[in-house]
């Protein structure tokens, strides 16, 4: 059950119409890392969660709160958008080319589509997708995922405060910044406290028997590059993080087999095949006699 409560978690008040920044606003609301996707990405890995407890707990309590985010950017959006006229917007076009090109970059389904409004698009007007959404049932690969979205978000909101003057947009700018630092650092430690507890482990999923892959190259670093500085990382020797074993390095792939000979599909694809033209044609037509087609 979803209750919703008229009050934001933090001031959302800009100091002035900014239908640009409005449009720049959008990748952090609808984009692939915008808070719509962390929003419902937590939900879903709360709901199809097969572990009761704490897990499970803070998920739907951070995926709340991400509601909560949409819900000030969205109210910050529509007000960069309330007061800026069409009218005004067009007699100064018209005085300034420069202008022109500039207003060029506003989205105009702001006010088409939205009546001056936020829309579920990132910052080129690309509608939001479900695609966007990690939810695997496994949660030290989701939780990984999770602090990938977050950093991801955060590279965004820290991008955007250095290109605006507003203060008040700013001031809720700082606040998600300050919220992305903390839901790194927690999806971390509940990753880590999974591994710690023997709930999961490394390599994801850690349940799948390890006598069914390759082991021989399990820990290789194998070098498709021209380039050797990749030896030198903590990649290519030692320990690996799982535990199970050492890291080696090697140039090239180490194995090769021949390409297989190209495939041939079925005729009535018409995909070229090596049967000349007129042959083709009638090994068609006898197909199509022989299945009535």
């Amino acid at each position: 059950m979803f209750f919703h409560r008229q009050e934001l978690q933090f001031k959302a008040t800009p100091d002035k119409s900014d239908p640009l920044f409005a449009r720049k606003l959008q990748e952090v609301l609808g984009g692939q890392y915008g808070e719509i996707t962390v929003a419902m990405q937590y939900g879903f890995q709360a709901w199809n969660s097969h572990l009761p407890g704490k897990y499970r707990d803070l998920l739907f309590g951070i995926g709340a709160e991400e509601m909560g985010h949409v819900e000030m950017l969205a109210i910050m959006i529509a007000q960069l958008l309330e007061k800026a006229p069409a009218e005004d917007t067009e007699a100064a076009v018209k005085a300034d080319p420069t202008l022109a090109a500039v207003v060029g970059g506003m989205d105009v389904q702001h006010a088409i589509v939205a009546g001056a409004g936020a829309r579920p698009v990132d910052s080129n007007g690309n509608p939001w997708q479900g695609s966007y959404i990690t939810a695997s049932g496994n949660l030290l690969a989701d939780f990984t995922a999770n602090a990938n979205a977050e950093m991801q978000g955060r590279v965004q909101v820290a991008r955007l405060w250095h290109m605006t003057d507003d203060a008040g947009v700013k001031d809720l700018l700082s606040f998600l910044l300050a919220r992305d630092t903390m839901h790194q650092n927690q999806w971390i430690a509940a990753a880590r406290e999974l591994r710690e507890e023997g709930l999961e482990g490394l390599p994801v999923p850690n349940k799948f028997p390890l006598k069914n892959e390759v082991r021989e190259v399990a820990y290789t670093y194998l070098n498709f590059s021209d380039g050797a500085a990749a030896a030198e990382g903590s990649w290519a020797s030692g320990p690996t993080p799982d535990g199970l074993g050492e890291f080696s390095y090697a140039e090239g792939p180490g194995s090769s087999v021949p390409m297989p000979p190209p495939t041939q599909p079925n005729i009535g694809l018409y995909g070229t095949m090596p049967v000349p033209g007129p042959l083709g044609k009638a090994a068609a037509t006898v197909k199509d006699a022989l299945t009535g087609d």
